[in-house]
């Protein structure tokens, strides 16, 4: 009788401690997705100031020799 239980017991740690494994991994994979998300927002940003800076370059060189 006691070693049902202590089997029990054993196998509901066994249970609790790959629960709070799948909760870690997808709490990192969480945390992963919003930096990388942030890092290509960042990457969009930067590559729009350098396509407006780009315009109006054009545009003030275009502007001179009229």
């Amino acid at each position: 009788m006691d070693t049902d239980r202590i089997e029990g017991k054993s196998k509901e740690l066994e249970g609790k401690g790959q629960q709070k494994w799948a909760d870690a991994k997808d709490s990192a994979k969480d945390t992963w997705e919003d930096v990388k998300d942030k890092a290509e927002d960042a990457v969009d940003g930067a590559e729009d100031r350098i396509d407006e800076r780009g315009e109006r370059d054009e545009d003030a060189a275009g502007s001179s020799t009229r």
